[in-house]
């Protein structure tokens, strides 16, 4: 049970902590001279944990195996950060930012895991979405 929790907690713990950082950039600073700072430690510390927890590290070897996805993540990772710290120079709120992009996500994604994974939309997920969008009304409001 713990393998199948902690890693939610972990995205949980770490969402919090970057929406606050995300929220705290300076207003003066370009948020993509801030991503430049946040990739740099990303990346340091990405290769201190690949050493540290892998007993037959071999970077080449790794890298070899790699396919579109880490570009692309790469892509997506920037317009993600950039997107957040953008919208909390534009005045979003902490408290609603997350909460509305993640609304429209957890939709979204519904139809993605349709298309991409053959995922069923049962009755639940149907409900899930109205609540979603009940729930943003409410928000923004």
């Amino acid at each position: 049970m713990f393998a199948y929790i902690w890693p939610i907690a972990l995205v949980i713990f770490s969402n919090i902590l970057y929406q606050i950082c995300a929220k705290s950039v300076p207003n003066t600073m370009n948020p993509f001279a801030s991503l430049t700072i946040t990739y740099l430690v990303g990346a340091i510390l990405s290769l201190i944990l690949y050493f540290a927890l892998n007993k037959d590290a071999n970077l080449i070897r790794e890298y070899s195996r790699a396919n579109w996805a880490p570009f692309v993540l790469g892509i997506v990772i920037v317009g993600l950060e950039v997107g957040f710290i953008y919208a909390y120079k534009a005045g979003w709120p902490v408290s609603t930012a997350a909460i509305v992009q993640s609304s429209f996500l957890a939709v979204a994604l519904i139809f993605v895991g349709l298309a991409l994974y053959h995922e069923a939309i049962t009755w639940n997920k149907v409900v899930g979405v109205a609540i979603c969008l009940v729930g943003l009304g409410f928000i923004n409001k």
